[in-house]
């Protein structure tokens, strides 16, 4: 098939190698922006450099992906779905949630992918199938964690919308795939001791969740910009009857101080490219397989919204110092 990409910054030249390297993918059209990176990009995997949104939409393509920045996702969505072309959309559907509601209500019934990746790495599926089947019993406590390494630039945070709609979003997207339950009410606090900038925007690099799920589950999210041993992403299922945790491999950044204990070996992962690289290349060949009409997608535009709610109440009560429920920010 032939597929277009827009938007070659970090993520989006990353997909631009991992799409290169799909059997499915016999062309990919690319544009960035930046003509100078569009050229590079294209170059460097082979592919076919376009000048503008409407030559990659014009160049007979059968579905795009957008990896542009976060203001662009509505306007290309829309332009793509409009074209009748299935699209992939990066995280977040838009910046705002009304935005995103606006976005959904227009694409209703269209084949559309949100990337979320976790959802395609191999632990997190085994965790999500054994909370499925009732090995579990009854789920009591989750636990998702998401530590980056160290921040992004300013001006990525300056944009960026906050921890909880820029971070945190992943780790509440697993927390509801995994479980197969809405989240009901969100506590979050926060805190800032390192650059200060975060704090300059509004934001925080400390991020600690409460959710309590329609089922009474309690599920506690945590999320760092500075976790200088590593790239921590993990997810704990514990139930009545046994407990299972995604994400305790030997890359795992952690250092035991029980003497004798060897686990993890390292390195650590040092990033979410190394550490869910297989999970991008599972969630792209997901997508080929939506294009080519062979599945539904397997993470539509309303999960987003779902997670996009949970963001705004998470932020809403971090500014507030209160338990928000999540219908009544949806009134």
């Amino acid at each position: 098939m032939r597929l277009g990409l827009i938007g070659l910054g970090r993520i989006g030249a990353f997909h631009a190698r991992t799409l290169a390297d799909l059997d499915a993918v016999e062309s990919l059209v690319v544009h960035d922006a930046d003509a100078a990176v569009t050229a590079a990009v294209a170059a460097q995997v082979g592919a076919e450099p376009a000048d503008s949104v409407a030559e990659v939409l014009g160049s007979g393509v059968d579905g795009l992906l957008v990896a542009a920045a976060t203001d662009a996702h509505p306007t290309l969505v829309l332009a793509a779905v409009d074209a009748g072309l299935p699209v992939f959309c990066e995280k977040p559907l838009a910046r705002n949630i009304g935005d995103a509601v606006a976005v959904a209500t227009r694409v209703a019934g269209a084949a559309v992918q949100v990337g979320y990746p976790r959802r395609f790495d191999v632990a997190f599926k085994a965790a999500r199938a054994a909370a499925a089947s009732g090995e579990l019993g009854r789920l009591h406590t989750v636990r998702s964690t998401t530590l980056d390494p160290a921040p992004p630039p300013a001006a990525y945070i300056a944009g960026s919308g906050g921890i909880f709609r820029d971070c945190a979003v992943h780790d509440f997207d697993a927390v509801r795939w995994a479980t197969g339950r809405e989240v009901v009410e969100v506590y979050a606090t926060g805190s800032n001791n390192g650059d200060p900038f975060f704090a300059e925007y509004g934001d925080v690099d400390a991020a600690a969740v409460v959710l309590t799920l329609d089922d009474g589950t309690l599920a506690l999210v945590s999320n760092s910009r500075y976790n200088a041993r590593g790239y921590d992403v993990r997810l704990e299922l514990h139930g009545s009857d046994d407990s299972v945790a995604a994400g305790l491999d030997d890359g795992l950044p952690l250092r035991s101080t029980q003497p004798g204990v060897a686990f993890p070996a390292g390195p650590p992962h040092q990033f979410f490219m190394d550490r869910l690289a297989n999970a991008f290349r599972a969630e792209l060949a997901a997508f080929t397989e939506l294009v080519a009409g062979r599945i539904p997608s397997p993470c539509t535009v309303e999960d987003a919204l779902a997670v996009g709610w949970i963001a705004e109440a998470a932020t809403l009560s971090l500014e507030e110092h209160r338990p928000i429920r999540i219908d009544d920010i949806m009134t």
